[in-house]
């Protein structure tokens, strides 16, 4: 993917503030365009806009279509070296046809079949799991076999290796989120195959990263200090949802503790930091109590909402969806958001806001309160 300089059209110019065309200022031009040069004052409105004009668009993608066509796939197309993994990402409309998300997002179903590896490689991307329904396939991440059920959000921080096993007599899908398109840009990725085969095959409950790290607010004394990635290797639905429960109970007792009436929400952080779980991912789930509404909100940066469970409306713009279990949608930077439940609704969120905060570039606004 590369762009073109546009030649400068005197025409578009032709406005206060601008020169006044004229043949020197049209060779002035010309010379621009040889010595692969563009003027400020001609790009000014593009380049600084009074707000944010993001390139991605608002859209939804139903979940039993996306599964629909990965079934399918899994008829057609193996899983090997060469393609890697069978994933199927989500092409913003506004991108050109880029497989992503949004311009820093990259999310994707993954399928595979009853008996099936997916080959071991590792990438300077960052990567997790998230996982809508099903269970059998144990993704193996540095030699650590990790179960994946429905709930469970899983970790692939970047350069560590990984490989999927299906060892169930069903295919089973599943979330793939990554940053992808933000390495893209910046021209920072590495890729390195590992064996071809997954070497541990077992099939354990709890991987060791969890045993080691999965105790609420506990850390071993032996392991090393802050990481930049959460060394936790899934974090578990049982323990999200009773989180979830615990917040809108409280609520229920008259304390505080939700992040507006009717809605809980929790992070997934990092233990050694209290940060994000990765530097360039931030995750969430949100549990509204059916005929919720919440309030209207905008951010810069972007995110992908899933639906875990449940049904509602989702108005992202001048655009609204109902949505179901495992349907997705993308909002652009500074796209008002509001989230309707019709019953009680799940949804996982994952966005780039620790890129964004890190540039001090972030900013929120909420209902009709100043940016």
């Amino acid at each position: 993917m590369t762009s073109t300089l546009s030649p400068v059209s005197l025409t578009a110019i032709d406005a206060p503030g601008q020169p006044t065309p004229s043949p020197e200022l049209e060779e002035l031009y010309r010379g621009f365009e040889q010595e692969l040069l563009v003027p400020l004052w001609t790009e000014i409105g593009d380049l600084m806009p009074s707000s944010p004009r993001p390139g991605a668009q608002a859209h939804a993608w139903r979940w039993q279509n996306l599964l629909r066509l990965a079934e399918r796939s899994g008829d057609l197309v193996p899983v090997g070296r060469g393609g890697e993994r069978r994933a199927i990402a989500l092409a913003n409309p506004g991108l050109g046809g880029a497989p992503f998300a949004t311009p820093t997002l990259w999310a994707a179903i993954q399928y595979l079949n009853p008996g099936e590896d997916a080959p071991v490689h590792r990438h300077t991307q960052h990567a997790f799991r998230f996982v809508v329904e099903g269970e059998g396939v144990w993704t193996v991440v540095d030699g650590d076999p990790v179960a994946m059920r429905r709930g469970d959000f899983l970790l692939t921080s970047g350069w560590r290796f990984h490989g999927h096993h299906n060892q169930s007599d069903a295919p089973m899908a599943w979330l793939d989120g990554l940053d992808i398109p933000f390495s893209h840009y910046l021209g920072t990725t590495f890729f390195e195959f590992g064996p071809d085969a997954v070497a541990d095959r077992s099939t354990p409950p709890r991987s060791r990263a969890e045993r080691l790290w999965a105790h609420p607010g506990l850390r071993p004394v032996s392991q090393p200090g802050p990481a930049d990635s959460s060394p936790i290797a899934a974090y578990r639905w049982e323990h999200t949802d009773a989180a979830l429960a615990d917040q809108l109970a409280l609520e229920d007792a008259g304390h505080a503790g939700v992040v507006e009436p009717g809605h809980a929400a929790v992070r997934f952080t990092n233990p050694t930091t209290g940060g994000d779980v990765m530097p360039t991912i931030r995750a969430e789930m949100h549990r509204l109590r059916a005929d919720t509404r919440t309030a209207t909100r905008r951010e810069v940066g972007s995110a992908v909402w899933q639906v875990f469970d449940g049904a509602g409306r989702v108005r992202v713009g001048d655009r609204e969806w109902p949505v179901e279990r495992g349907d997705l949608v993308v909002v652009p930077s500074w796209q008002p958001l509001t989230v309707t439940a019709e019953t009680e609704l799940d949804l996982f969120r994952f966005s780039d806001t620790p890129i964004v905060e890190r540039l001090h570039a972030d900013r929120v606004q909420v209902e009709g309160a100043p940016a």
